[in-house]
């Protein structure tokens, strides 16, 4: 690994590593936080994930999670959205290729010899963090919009896995809304029941941990009733008896003003159950 960046962050370090990544066979780059606690001996890990378009980079610029993270000792890690380089493959449209992953495994051609990055997140990322950071085996797991996706599946698909999950603007159910299907289609092909495993909705109704779930969500996001439709997600953990703290904050957008906002309450969810 290479470090590429590091900044003094309130009383920590905000870096930003590169990598030979052999899960996406590309270059990859992901940013860590380390709080002024990592100092003094291991801290619980909350992985982010960031959504369509975005880098490493939007959270850690943007969010505003280091002062939160830095009270609570956590160590914050943000991978980029995607495989990214002149070898793999991409898409004319803002909302396929580069910068938007979903945090998948694809297995359609052209996309499948790079577009891994569910594996990507649950096994080769933790690996490298566990092996040079002074990190603990408790982990959390939260995202905003496609990163909110990614998130709750990653978090119901590998019970045991993480202690607490959180989600931002998600896109709950992705077979159902137009930035879903236009990438499940391509990544994974046109069989929608095999769509089933990639989508929170559908996974809870089976889940065989009842981890509960915090989702925010902007009354004025304007991809709200569109592409994220929340209370699919209410129906299901209803019919399943799943706990699901569902917030709907009037007034708010689907930027990172919205994320800045309610940032801190998130990591306070995460810290009490990574550190209890």
């Amino acid at each position: 690994m290479q470090r590429i960046e590091n900044h003094a962050c309130f009383g920590g370090q905000q870096q930003v590593w590169q990598h030979a990544s052999s899960t996406l066979d590309c270059t990859m780059k992901f940013a860590v936080y380390l709080p002024p606690q990592a100092e003094r001996g291991p801290c619980p890990v909350l992985y982010w994930l960031s959504g369509l378009t975005c880098s490493e980079q939007n959270f850690i610029q943007k969010a505003g999670a280091q002062r939160y993270a830095a009270e609570h000792g956590l160590v914050l890690v943000a991978p980029d959205t995607s495989p990214r380089g002149d070898d793999v493959a991409d898409d004319e449209g803002w909302d396929l290729g580069i910068g938007a992953g979903f945090y998948l495994d694809a297995t359609r051609k052209p996309w499948a010899a790079h577009y891994r990055m569910h594996d990507y997140v649950v096994n080769e990322l933790p690996a490298l963090v566990d092996a040079h950071f002074p990190t603990t085996t408790a982990r959390g797991i939260s995202g905003h919009s496609m990163g909110g996706h990614g998130a709750l599946v990653i978090a119901l698909k590998h019970p045991g896995a993480y202690r607490s999950v959180s989600a931002f603007a998600p896109i709950v159910a992705p077979g159902r809304v137009p930035w879903g299907r236009k990438a499940f289609a391509a990544y994974l092909g046109e069989d929608e029941q095999a769509w089933q495993a990639w989508d929170a909705t559908a996974l809870i109704a089976n889940a065989r941990e009842r981890l509960p779930l915090l989702v925010d969500q902007g009354g004025a996001d304007e991809f709200l009733d569109s592409q994220l439709k929340p209370e699919l997600l209410r129906a299901a953990c209803e019919a399943a008896g799943h706990p699901l703290t569902l917030r709907l904050q009037p007034g708010y957008d689907h930027s990172y003003y919205f994320i800045a906002s309610f940032i801190g309450e998130h990591l306070a969810h995460h810290a009490r159950a990574l550190k209890g």
